[in-house]
Formats: C-alpha cells, structure tokens, sequence
C-alpha cells in the first residue's frame, strides 16, 4: 500500500499578497497621471464621483459603523473626505490618514465650507504613520475603505489593529471592479504587455486568518460610472488614461468603448458592476 501524501503546508497569504501587489504595480505606466492624488485635477474629478455615484455606497458604509456621538474614529487612506465628511457630525473626532496633495486640499476646502473642526488631517501613508508620535491613542473605530494598497498587508493591519479599542473595518474588491476590466481587456491590445490584477479580498481574509483575526465577512454591490459631458470629452479621457499614443491605439480605444457608452441626460455614460467586501473584526479583552 503506497504512502499517503502529507498535506500542503498552509501558503503564506501575505506572501501571495506582497508577490500579487508587485506584478499589479508592474503593469501601471510611468505616464499614467489619472492616479496621481497630488494633483488637484485628480482629487477634484474623484471628489464629485464620490458624491454622486458613490452616494449610495457611503450612506451603506456609515449605517454599518458601529460608531456613537462620543466615538473616535480612524479613516485610513481619506480621500477628500469621502466618508470623513459625512460621518463629522456623527462622532466626537475622526483622524483623516491622507498623502495626497491635492485629496488633502479639498479635504480641507470641504471642511471649511462645512463649518467642520472635528477632522485632524495626517498627510501621510498608512505604511509611514507612527502611532506613538502622529496618533493620540486609540480608537473606537478604525475604517479603511477602498485604500489597502500597501504591500506589506500583515504589518498594516497588525498597526491597524493595535490603534483600535473597538472595532476594524475592512472594504476592498472581491473581483475586478470596472475599472481594473477594463485594464484586462485593453492592456495587451493597446501595449503588447499582460495585465495583473491586484490582490483581492480572499487573499486579505486569508492574511487574517493567519493572524488569529476571524473576520466577519458581508458582501456589498459596487458600482462604478464614468460621465462625460461629450464623447470626445471621454475619448480624450480615456486615452489619456491609457498611454493612447498611436492610431492603432486610437482605433482599438474607440472600438471598445463605443458599444459601452450611453447617453443619460445631457451626459455620456460607461459603467459596470462588481462585489465590494466589507471584512470587520471587534477587539475583545
């Protein structure tokens, strides 16, 4: 009788983390500037997305926190205040983690024009915030939404969990959001090169679970719109987005996103749908 075969040992989660987060780094163009959050023309479009189609998706998020009126809460990778803003007058102070030049300006235009003095603004990543010397203890609710880029996964979340005295909320994608289909479809036909998507949230909970953190787990919908005043206002868009230098790459560009466009109003219009994970643990002892 032949030997059973040991099992595999577990794989190390964030390993696969760290080597899928270097290939989906690896595959942005040096002279991509549509991510780059110190510039005020960025922050200002990702700004009025996120009070429009995004609306629905941060009233969900801000019923889910477990917060109160005396409540201290943590909002990692902030934005221009997505859900900083609204959740202000709800608690007793939020500290807004937020590198970007141009996401902090308007956080901080969007807080004066709110009469709002309750946000303390760290303009910093999540990787090089020092709890001991740029935070003021802990908090009772710790969100990081949409901003989990950092390669080192484990390192972040121990410090997140290590800043909370309450609870930790987790959101990031259970498959490829629109925007990153999109990169799928159009990276080799444009550029000659593979396309790698990021990590997503079954290698998170896997980091997790190896932490001895038992997450809970609940899946939301994400949806994602794209509104031009003109097609040649989205044309231009995109093709600047992805490196469209050549007319072959004009031509591929305009083939895929003209079956996607619609007109709704007075606008043009491409959007898709895909899962958002919300990935929560409470502190205990």
């Amino acid at each position: 009788m032949s030997p059973v075969a040991p099992l595999p040992l577990d794989p190390d989660w964030n390993e696969i983390w760290k080597a899928r987060q270097r290939l989906h780094e690896s595959s942005k163009r040096s002279d991509d500037p549509s991510h780059n959050w110190n510039k005020r023309e960025n922050a200002e479009r990702y700004d009025s997305t996120s009070r429009s189609e995004y609306d629905e998706r941060v009233v969900t998020t801000i019923k889910g926190l477990d917060v109160t009126k005396e409540s201290r809460v943590l909002d990692i990778g902030a934005g221009p205040g997505t859900l900083a803003i609204p959740l202000a007058p709800r608690v007793k102070e939020i500290t807004a983690i937020e590198p970007g030049e141009g996401m902090v300006a308007i956080l901080n235009e969007r807080m004066k024009k709110d009469g709002i003095s309750n946000i303390t603004i760290i303009r910093k990543r999540w990787e090089d915030t020092i709890p001991a010397s740029d935070l003021s203890g802990q908090y009772d609710v710790v969100v990081a939404s949409l901003s989990l880029t950092m390669e080192d996964i484990r390192l972040a979340l121990k410090k997140m969990d290590a800043v909370s005295r309450g609870s930790v909320y987790l959101f990031w994608f259970v498959d490829m959001p629109f925007w990153e289909r999109m990169y799928a479809d159009l990276w080799e036909p444009l550029h000659g090169l593979p396309y790698y998507s990021g990590p997503k949230a079954d290698c998170l909970f896997g980091v997790l679970y190896q932490m001895g953190i038992y997450a809970n787990v609940e899946m939301l919908p994400l949806k994602k719109e794209y509104r031009f005043t003109t097609t040649d206002e989205m044309t231009a868009f995109f093709r600047r987005r992805f490196g469209v230098k050549t007319p072959e790459q004009e031509r591929v560009m305009d083939a895929y996103l003209s079956p996607l466009m619609r007109q709704v109003g007075d606008e043009v219009v491409i959007s898709g749908d895909s899962t958002l994970a919300k990935i929560w643990w409470k502190k205990t002892g």
